[in-house]
């Protein structure tokens, strides 16, 4: 195994982190997962990640300088050269902090590149998945949070700054709606994104509105995943936040297509498994803004709804 080159991809989640080992044929060799823990602060957080790279590789086999790179991909607005993270919208206290500066100091053997989890993922599927072939391309995640990567004439966009993609955290309702991890209200993903429908519906039932919510979770957290299955269940409740995710989703990809006139979206991200056909609903009303509808296409990603990892890894080559 030590006559091979291996990469290594972390993908830095609100709620977990995961952790894998591919091969030069990009076939997984060792995955690891846990949850991302926000109460830590940077440095603490960025020290566990550096013991499980670390101990990823012990456990491998795999020396470092078998390692072609390491590639940490990270939701926050990152500056263009990749050092400084200013701000994560779901781990509040990753901010301020020169990330990728810090683990060359930790992982002082290996070829370390930081990036944001989009543009990871934009450029992953550009090169690898459903945008090949495209000019022009936009990746929309729509998770935890929404966000974007823009691909424009066969490269990555980053902006001035390096944080262009953002496109969750665009305003649509100033200074109303639920507050937003990135401390605005009225973002679209405020309305949309699997976090902040869960917490616009725990509000609905303290209101005392009726679901069956609560009994679905055991009294536990209530998730996307819990509002899914009371939708199939005919819950009004349910309905409405779907139909209310559906709206600003639909909003959300028409804003973008219309600023920036590209036609191959690709979609990834853990909102796509629910049994609720979310895409299609978006695309359906994304067609009634648009006569132009026909010309546009929407892909779901090719690399598998937890592609994240993989398109980490690729950041060392691709960013």
């Amino acid at each position: 195994m030590q006559n091979n080159k291996f990469t290594l991809g972390v993908d830095v989640g609100g709620t977990k982190t995961a952790y894998a080992i591919y091969d030069e044929e990009l076939k997984l060799v060792k995955y690891k997962l846990h949850a991302s823990d926000a109460a830590l602060s940077p440095e603490k957080f960025f020290d566990y990640i550096a013991e499980n790279i670390n101990q990823m590789t012990v456990d491998a086999e795999i020396t470092p300088e078998n390692i072609k790179g390491v590639g940490v991909a990270l939701p926050s607005f990152i500056s263009a050269d990749s050092d400084y993270v200013l701000k994560t919208a779901n781990l509040p206290l990753i901010k301020d902090f020169h990330a990728q500066r810090y683990l060359e100091g930790l992982l002082p053997e290996f070829n370390v590149v930081v990036g944001n989890d989009n543009h990871a993922a934009a450029l992953a599927e550009y090169k690898y998945g459903a945008g090949r072939g495209s000019e022009n391309m936009l990746y929309c995640l729509m998770s935890t949070g929404l966000a974007s990567g823009i691909i424009i004439n066969g490269k990555l966009f980053r902006g001035t700054l390096g944080y262009a993609g953002e496109s969750g955290h665009m305003i649509v309702t100033p200074n109303e709606g639920l507050l937003c991890g990135c401390g605005n209200r009225g973002c679209i993903s405020a309305y949309a994104s699997g976090v902040r429908i869960a917490e616009q519906v725990e509000k609905w039932i303290s209101e005392g509105e009726q679901s069956i919510i609560p009994e679905l979770t055991g009294g536990g957290a209530i998730t996307a995943e819990y509002i899914d299955a009371a939708y199939q269940l005919g819950d009004k409740l349910a309905e409405r936040a779907i139909k209310q995710m559906v709206k600003y989703m639909a909003v959300w990809t028409f804003n973008l297509y219309v600023t920036l006139n590209i036609t191959c979206f690709v979609f990834g991200g853990g909102l796509l498994k629910m049994r609720t056909p979310v895409l299609q609903l978006v695309r359906e009303q994304f067609s009634a803004y648009t006569a132009d509808s026909k010309e546009v296409s929407f892909y779901e990603t090719q690399l598998g709804q937890d592609f994240g990892v993989f398109a980490a890894s690729c950041l060392p080559e691709l960013l």
